[in-house]
């Protein structure tokens, strides 16, 4: 490796490396980073040919020690500025976390394998397009062959907890089923699983047959226990090794998530987390045509709202937008809950609403009819 802007560690020299671009203070390279480390450590194991090499974008060195203290690779010193510099340009670094993995002639072989990382682990390695097409081949295969049953068998057991009670996976076969990702420690999760025990509640009361498993991401067991004391469905066994494998499957990337699989076992949408925040229980199943009923029920609705109105909020007024007409993914600044094409608006500000919230809040006024 002889490149000026290479990190120069002879003992690697021959090996596949890794640049990691991260930081102490980002969120979501504190969660990347144990994902990393658990494939790092699982090629080293097989004598993978594979370094990782921490480029840090810490602000001070007492958080880069920190940081670094939590991995089991070397590290491109703190106060080397230049050579951080140099790396940060040449692979044109804008975003974090960041993985550029390079072969022992110092030529790229992917610009960013940090997605890969998430969803295959040390089985991505050695980051190729030729082992990223096998990859995703054989995960078209385990989609079109996906069951209920293969997706606990990794679980082990043939149950999941039921209260004080052993439940037969067997049992859930033929029903729509929510995989419900989520820790005890992680607030949006705690907010959200109030409002999705209470849509379970109301398809329980209609007879629906759906049902909801607990993948538990809790980082202990006090932790679990603590999140299924305040669910009322079903939960897998403590173990993380099976809630990570089904998250990787899943490409699980923040929780709470909301993974829904139609009663023939196949995923209907990962996406369930939204489509509750949108629509609640009408929701269910959670099939592309029971959404485009209430897309276009919606769509039928707005015809009666007013097309301007003040918000208590805001000190602006707020235009109805579709999302043919400027509208898209937001979250309401009423609720703070997530929202999707139709949406009270400030052009100006990308101040945003649900039309519901528009309409329901305590100092809303109409304006233009």
């Amino acid at each position: 490796m002889s490149s000026c802007w290479q990190v120069q560690f002879p003992e690697i020299d021959s090996e596949i490396i890794g640049l990691y671009f991260a930081a102490n203070w980002y969120p979501k390279c504190e969660a990347f980073t144990p994902v990393l480390a658990a494939a790092y450590e699982q090629l080293k194991e097989r004598g993978a040919g594979f370094e990782v090499v921490l480029v840090s974008c810490d602000e001070d060195r007492p958080s880069f020690e920190r940081f670094h203290r939590t991995m089991p690779w070397p590290a491109v010193p703190f106060g080397d500025l230049r050579c951080k510099k140099r790396l940060s340009e040449r692979f044109q670094v804008e975003g974090i976390p960041r993985l550029v993995v390079l072969a022992p002639d110092g030529a790229v072989v992917h610009p960013d394998a940090a997605d890969l990382v998430h969803r295959y682990g040390e089985r991505a390695f050695p980051f190729t397009a030729a082992r990223v097409a096998e990859l995703e081949a054989d995960d078209q295969r385990k989609y079109a062959s996906q069951t209920l049953e293969k997706l606990f068998s990794i679980n082990g057991k043939e149950y999941v907890n039921g209260g004080n009670e052993q439940v037969p996976i067997s049992s859930l076969v033929g029903k729509t089923v929510g995989l419900y990702f989520s820790a005890s420690h992680c607030a949006p999760c705690i907010k959200f699983t109030t409002k999705l025990a209470a849509i379970y509640s109301s398809l329980k009361g209609k007879a629906e047959d759906f049902e909801i498993v607990y993948v538990p991401m809790d980082k202990e067991e006090d932790g679990y226990r603590r999140s299924c004391s305040d669910m009322p469905w079903l939960a897998l066994p403590y173990d993380g090794v099976p809630s990570r494998a089904l998250a990787r499957y899943f490409d699980v990337r923040e929780i709470p998530t909301l993974v829904v699989v139609g009663p023939d076992g196949k995923t209907v949408t990962r996406d369930g987390r939204n489509l509750v925040n949108l629509y609640f229980d009408m929701a269910f199943p959670f099939t592309d045509a029971q959404i485009r009923l209430l897309q276009e029920a919606e769509d039928e609705a707005a015809k009666d709202y007013p097309q301007s109105l003040r918000h208590r909020g805001h000190r602006h007024e707020l235009s109805i937008v579709s999302e043919k007409s400027g509208g898209g993914p937001h979250i309401c600044c009423e609720c703070e809950e997530q929202g999707l094409g139709w949406a009270y608006q400030c052009i100006a500000c990308g101040y945003e609403i649900h039309l519901r919230c528009g309409q329901n809040a305590e100092g809303g006024s109409a304006g233009t009819a």
